[in-house]
């Protein structure tokens, strides 16, 4: 028996990185395979979705522009002290409070589809996950 020098030993472990998955034995093929399928899965999902916008009525009717308050007031302190922790503090909760706002506002609605049409999105999806958990096991 001879011995292979260190370095060739550590490229032959670099090697199998690629044909082992998670380090097991499980392939990259069904990886791969799997991986297509759940991102052509949650395409067909996302693309039934629907997204549509609401009046804005966080906090009663025609109330966006006290959500800019603090924005601008933040925005303000920080035209006059760029270190001010008021000011960036100010400046990040009217960015949160309007995008919370916004988020807040939003009506997701899944669109009419039949059955089969939801039974193959749900079922790529799940096959895919399936195989992309099944690489990673050990054979």
């Amino acid at each position: 028996m001879t011995q292979q020098p260190a370095t060739e030993a550590k490229n032959d472990k670099n090697a199998f990185r690629f044909v082992r998955p998670g380090g097991t034995s499980g392939g990259l093929g069904s990886f791969v395979v799997g991986m297509v399928l759940s991102v052509v899965g949650l395409y067909l999902i996302f693309n039934q979705v629907q997204l549509s916008s609401g009046y804005w009525s966080w906090w009663g009717t025609n109330t966006f522009g006290l959500t800019l308050v603090p924005l601008i007031v933040g925005i303000g302190v920080l035209f006059f002290d760029g270190g001010s922790i008021l000011g960036w503090a100010l400046a990040l909760a009217g960015v949160l409070i309007i995008v919370a706002g916004v988020l807040v506002n939003l009506h997701m609605y899944f669109r009419t589809t039949s059955l089969y049409d939801f039974l193959l999105m749900a079922g790529l999806f799940a096959a895919g996950l399936g195989l992309m958990a099944r690489s990673l096991r050990a054979l």
